[in-house]
């Protein structure tokens, strides 16, 4: 894996966190407890802060970045990521803030200022703009995306297996060491 310090600032990883040996954590990063970064995923906190919370999944190809602070926006905008969030595969995350217990479907684009409430399921290919919040307790789909229905108690009760399955897969990962160089 290629943990990267930048300006000073390291990437910290929480208690058997995995982070793939093909990934890239670069800069002011945090990874929480029992988190997983999945092959090719690029974590790059380079001009802001990115946090990702415990038993949070980043499927493989993902790309994860901040809104840097700049004359067009004073404060920029770090990455904010909550507990057992499922980040599917090929999914953008810029500058945006991500509550807890959320399924993100593959090739999700998230932008700069958008805040996703807990418990939110986002389907495939959907884009969320810039600045938009989505409410607690939806499915969202589209791009841009909109509020589509209700959760059922079926997909809510999906978050916690969800983040426990890829907890499962991790420590299988760890114990065959894929976290380490070829």
């Amino acid at each position: 894996m290629a943990i990267r310090t930048f300006q000073h600032h390291t990437p910290a990883l929480g208690e058997r966190a995995f982070v793939d040996h093909s990934a890239v954590v670069i800069g002011d990063v945090e990874i929480g407890a029992d988190s997983s970064v999945w092959p090719l995923t690029v974590i790059r906190g380079d001009m802001h802060r990115i946090r990702i919370g415990a038993r949070t999944s980043v499927q493989d190809g993902s790309v994860l970045h901040i809104t840097h602070a700049g004359p067009f926006n004073p404060d920029g905008f770090p990455l904010l990521i909550g507990d057992e969030v499922t980040i599917g595969h090929k999914v953008m995350l810029h500058g945006c803030t991500v509550g807890n217990r959320i399924l993100i479907g593959m090739g999700t684009t998230i932008m700069d200022g958008a805040v996703v409430e807990d418990e939110v399921i986002i389907g495939a290919g959907s884009l969320v703009p810039p600045g938009k919040r989505l409410e607690s307790g939806f499915l969202y789909v589209g791009r841009p995306v909109k509020q589509v229905r209700p959760l059922t108690e079926k997909e809510i009760a999906f978050f916690p297996y969800s983040a426990t399955n890829y907890v499962k897969l991790k420590d299988q990962h760890l114990a065959e060491g894929f976290d380490r160089p070829c």
